[in-house]
């Protein structure tokens, strides 16, 4: 036997074994599902913290509307919202609160810039927060910010790779808004 026929008959019998033709496949489709599990997990995690955000907001906004806090500060309104949104890891550091009366006569937008933790500062601006009186508009909105579970695949990496500004630190920031009349309880 020569080596040409040596050769063709290695080929042929390595062409025609079928041993390990599963684990092939396996090999080709595994990281294709397991970057879909991944990106439905993080995206799962987005859907929960926001839901419990929305959840500590309203919770907050229905004291404060019917008095069970007649004066909140921002640091009471913190409070109250971590602890109903039990979802938001460091919840007490990582969530910023404005409020702001508006006048429905003569109507003016709040500001389309949402005030969010500054991980880059250490100390954070101040941001705007009016008290509440009887009968009136106020407008509140909670910005909450968050690594993501897991920064280097699907979601995660985008959130991170966007978000190189020393204020993000890499993370994402979910917002809650409320708008709300405080009932005449005084």
């Amino acid at each position: 036997m020569t080596l040409l026929q040596a050769a063709r008959n290695n080929v042929r019998d390595f062409l025609g074994n079928e041993e390990g033709a599963v684990t092939v496949g396996f090999v080709i489709a595994f990281p294709v599902f397991m970057f879909i599990f991944l990106m439905a997990f993080e995206s799962g995690m987005v859907s929960l913290r926001h839901f419990a955000l929305e959840r500590g907001v309203d919770l907050a906004v229905r004291d404060v509307r019917i008095g069970m806090m007649p004066t909140p500060t921002p640091d009471t309104l913190r409070t109250r919202i971590c602890a109903s949104a039990g979802l938001i890891p460091d919840c007490e550091n990582q969530l910023q609160i404005e409020m702001v009366q508006l006048d429905p006569r003569a109507w003016v937008d709040p500001s389309p810039t949402v005030a969010c933790v500054d991980r880059g500062a250490a100390v954070q601006p101040p941001v705007a927060f009016t008290n509440t009186n009887n009968n009136r508009l106020l407008f509140l909105r909670a910005c909450a910010r968050f690594d993501p579970v897991i920064p280097t695949s699907g979601i995660g990496k985008a959130v991170v790779e966007r978000n190189t500004s020393a204020a993000a630190g890499g993370s994402y920031a979910l917002v809650a808004t409320s708008a709300f009349v405080v009932e005449p309880f005084r």
